[in-house]
């Protein structure tokens, strides 16, 4: 024999002399850990996977959403609509400036009436005062008045003998053209005032 003892004897000896309880134990924690692992990453997938699901079910949501709101668009509707907001925005902005014109031509037109007044509250005319007094105007109130009607392009001509006022010119320099009108007693001043005022 090669050997002084038997084959199988030195076999079980080294077998015996082997400690491989740890090794089996880190075996089993291997293996607990490889399962706990497996477990978790499939519970990510599931979880994965349902939200995928979800997205998927939402995405063909907008996309039937989109294809409707297409189907029902109609550019000739919006090209006609779009037209009309244009022409309207067009006319709000010619009004607003033919209003501004406007302001403008009353403010001047407001500016010289304030002056005219002023002139007039400067010589101390009281037209309300004087027609309860029943006084007659004075030389200053006549040519406040005489002023103010030529300001209007209307002259009075005072008759040379009486010195009472019977002629009136209205004077139109737009159209080259003036009025003469003859002052006739019997008629009010309240119909010449109206008259005058429906020629300026």
């Amino acid at each position: 024999m090669l050997l002084d003892e038997d084959p199988a004897t030195l076999i079980a000896s080294c077998a015996a002399n082997f400690n491989i309880g740890p090794d089996r134990s880190s075996l089993h924690r291997i293996n607990d850990s490889l399962s706990t692992l497996h477990a978790c990453r499939q519970a990510q997938l599931d979880g994965l996977q349902s939200t995928l699901q979800k997205l998927s079910r939402q995405q063909q949501t907008l996309s039937s959403t989109h294809s409707l709101t297409l189907s029902s668009h109609n550019p000739t509707n919006h090209a006609s609509e779009i037209l009309r907001l244009d022409t309207e925005k067009f006319k709000v902005a010619k009004q607003a400036s033919d209003l501004e014109i406007e302001g403008e031509r009353m403010a001047a037109e407001l500016a010289r009436l304030e002056e005219t007044l002023g002139d007039l509250d400067d010589a101390g005319i009281e037209e309300g005062a004087e027609a309860a007094r029943g006084s007659s105007e004075d030389e200053t109130q006549k040519l406040l008045k005489l002023k103010l009607y030529r300001m209007l392009n209307i002259d009075i001509e005072a008759e040379p003998a009486t010195g009472i006022f019977n002629k009136v010119i209205i004077r139109q320099n737009s159209k080259g053209d003036s009025h003469i009108i003859d002052i006739d007693p019997k008629f009010s001043r309240n119909f010449y005032s109206n008259y005058l005022w429906g020629r300026l």
